[in-house]
């Protein structure tokens, strides 16, 4: 048996000439969006690599940052510390407080109260003891409105940590103290308003300003 072929017509030539440029543009289309795909692929990597490179450089800015702060806040912690130091050496603190009428016996620099890192948690600058009162002495630099207003804070915690740690009532009683090297008129007045002894300090040279009269020191 055989196969007859048909002949090849000058129409059959033109078809098959359409079907290439048909094949040929869809080709064509697939390749035009390959290299689309691929500019997309690039521009996103560059993307990418650029905000790696802003990421890293933010990144070495707050460690640079960072390590600034540490830097300032361990020189803050150094000067408060010889703050600290000079009120209950050269600038005799203890005493003044006794001439006060509290008969103090003891006392205790940076003493930590509560379980860290919690709201009712804290630190002490300086703790004087005499028995059954106790004096809690905040210590700044520059002492400023807000710093009374987290030491009264402050009393106000120790007082119920106290008292939890006691299993009931504590009895013994807390005033409170502030003290820095500069401190503002009206800081002071808010201070004394509210209770506390202010404490002035001036190179070696410590003092418990007068207080105002009609002033009572406020108990927690």
């Amino acid at each position: 048996m055989s196969t007859q072929q048909g002949t090849l017509t000058y129409e059959g030539i033109l078809e098959l000439f359409r079907q290439t440029r048909e094949e040929f543009q869809q080709v064509k289309e697939i390749v035009q969006r390959t290299a689309e795909q691929i500019e997309a692929t690039n521009k996103a990597v560059k993307e990418m690599q650029q905000s790696g490179r802003e990421m890293q450089q933010a990144v070495k800015e707050t460690q640079r940052t960072v390590g600034a702060t540490n830097t300032k806040i361990g020189a803050l912690d150094l000067r408060v510390g010889k703050m600290v130091e000079n009120l209950v050496g050269e600038g005799n603190l203890v005493a003044q407080f006794r001439e006060l009428g509290y008969k103090v016996k003891r006392h205790s620099r940076h003493m930590i109260f509560g379980e860290e890192g919690t709201s009712e948690s804290g630190e002490i600058d300086l703790f004087m003891e005499d028995g059954d009162v106790a004096v809690l002495v905040e210590v700044k630099t520059t002492l400023k409105m807000d710093h009374v207003v987290e030491h009264l804070e402050r009393l106000e915690k120790y007082r119920r940590f106290a008292d939890a740690d006691a299993d009931g009532k504590n009895g013994k009683r807390f005033i409170g103290a502030v003290a820095g090297t500069v401190i503002a008129e009206n800081v002071i007045n808010f201070a004394h308003e509210n209770g506390l002894y202010v404490i002035i300090q001036s190179a070696r040279a410590v003092e418990i300003l007068a207080q105002p009269e009609g002033f009572k020191a406020k108990e927690w």
